[in-house]
């Protein structure tokens, strides 16, 4: 079993440009393989935005980074939760999420970590669980926000792979101020992950659910 199985892919990602960070290169590899992938995001984190910049700037700029990945717009949402307080909004992050399950009927979906320390990131995950209960679920790693990642599932990527990702995340102008932006890092955490199972670069996972 590949991640080639996998025909319809959604990702969550609590705020615009999570899930680039985490799983951008197996996006790119997803789309250039032929899957089909939706990206929700579930906040602007408008309040987070450097005051030098409009406070829309980042559904602005989560469009131009999923493109860059060959994310389809029409497969792009963005929802106006507020940023670091999706705990007190859980049921109407699950409703929506049960939407985009009855929706998109995603045969495997991608997202934070249960162990993740924000608490907007451990919201998504625990309520993505709920919703896709029957689907394959992968938790894709955030470096520092993750204490104790299990390294369960590696993805290999390609150069191009890599490229993309680097690329999609540089489209985060509003966002460059964060040492976690740099180009080295991003390439040194998918050239670190490749040599834990020997090959250029890859993406780490941990693994909710597999369904064969």
């Amino acid at each position: 079993m590949t991640i080639s199985q996998f025909a319809k892919v959604l990702v969550l990602a609590p705020h615009t440009d999570d899930g680039e960070f985490g799983c951008g290169g197996t996006m790119a590899r997803l789309v250039e393989g032929g899957a089909s992938v939706t990206y929700a995001a579930f906040s602007t984190a408008a309040k987070s935005v450097p005051p030098d910049f409009p406070r829309d700037v980042l559904r602005h700029e989560v469009r131009a980074a999923t493109k860059v990945l060959g994310i389809d717009e029409a497969h792009l949402r963005v929802y106006d939760f507020e940023v670091r307080t999706f705990p007190t909004m859980r049921q109407e992050i699950l409703d929506q999420m049960i939407v985009l399950a009855q929706e998109l009927k995603p045969d495997c979906v991608m997202m934070p970590a249960l162990i993740d320390l924000h608490q907007d990131h451990k919201t998504v995950a625990e309520e993505g669980l709920r919703a896709f209960k029957r689907t394959t679920v992968l938790a894709y790693e955030i470096p520092w926000n993750n204490l104790n990642f299990s390294h369960q599932a590696y993805v290999r990527l390609e150069e191009r792979h890599v490229e993309k990702k680097v690329e999609a995340l540089a489209c985060y102008e509003s966002q460059q101020h964060r040492n976690y932006t740099r180009e080295d890092y991003i390439r040194n955490v998918a050239l670190t992950r490749g040599i834990d199972v020997g090959c250029d670069f890859a993406e780490v996972f941990e693994v909710y659910r597999w369904i064969i």
